[in-house]
């Protein structure tokens, strides 16, 4: 058995892996303010779904944020390698993964083996990420599982010219005290995330096919808007938060194997 556990901002994701590459079980918890207590019950979880104790897994490697907080890791690896190789094991054919997360965004192009060949960071705004999506929804007083399908509805996009967090919280303000519609005002939140996306992807050259990962990728609308943009579908995995997770699980069993070869 090999695990893979990501530690991010806002969840923390473990993926177990046997022999024969297969997911035996993965677990996504709240990272919280104590990223160690989450570790230790994402590694329960794990355990316990796939009935096995903690010593029958032989080797595990770290990543996200907080992966120097997982002690007993065998290795640490960077989100952006894992998140690479991750994609690529659910589907070798993507050439770039635009990953979302809570705290900030990445683009990654993708090798034809699974690794990262460059990548492009947003992590010193809350632009196009989950917070900013969260900040909205607030703002506009509705769960923010609920903006990408009301989104969908919208009959026309109000643009919001900001891409700053709290311009673009002001801006959102002023439009409902305009008595704009809520869904046209969410449809324009979505676009305002996609061009600030689409500006990441022109800044190291779009290679397609392209995947979304993280929890944002749940969001329909984010994916429709992408898709329109890249003017081809974009692949998103059945469960986008744990990517970088198993691309660590993959990591593990690859240097435990090298480890046994020599």
């Amino acid at each position: 058995m090999y695990l893979g556990i990501d530690v991010g901002s806002v969840s923390t994701d473990a993926v177990l892996l046997n022999n024969r590459k297969e997911i035996i079980a993965f677990s996504v918890v709240k990272s919280g303010f104590d990223h160690k207590a989450a570790i230790d019950e994402v590694s329960s979880n794990i355990c316990e779904k796939a009935q096995i104790e903690r010593t029958q897994i032989k080797s595990s490697v770290s990543t996200g944020y907080g992966r120097r907080n997982v002690t007993k890791a065998d290795k640490v690896i960077t989100e952006i390698s894992c998140h690479a190789m991750g994609i690529h094991f659910l589907s070798p054919d993507i050439r770039m993964v635009i990953d979302i997360g809570g705290q900030d965004s990445k683009v990654i192009r993708v090798s034809e083996s699974g690794y990262a060949e460059t990548f492009y960071m947003n992590d010193k705004c809350a632009a196009g990420t989950g917070r900013f999506l969260e900040v909205m929804a607030h703002a506009i007083g509705i769960d923010i599982n609920d903006l990408g399908s009301i989104a969908l509805t919208a009959k026309k996009v109000e643009p919001i010219s900001s891409i700053c967090t709290v311009f673009a919280e002001s801006e959102v303000i002023s439009k409902i005290a305009e008595g704009k519609p809520k869904e046209n005002i969410i449809a324009g939140i979505h676009k305002a995330i996609g061009e600030r996306l689409m500006g990441m992807v022109a800044s190291i050259g779009v290679k397609k096919p392209v995947a979304l990962t993280g929890g944002v990728a749940k969001n329909k609308c984010i994916v429709s808007v992408l898709s329109k943009s890249l003017g081809e579908s974009v692949y998103c995995p059945d469960e986008p938060q744990i990517v970088g997770a198993l691309g660590a699980a993959i990591f593990a069993m690859d240097y435990f194997n090298s480890k046994t070869i020599t």
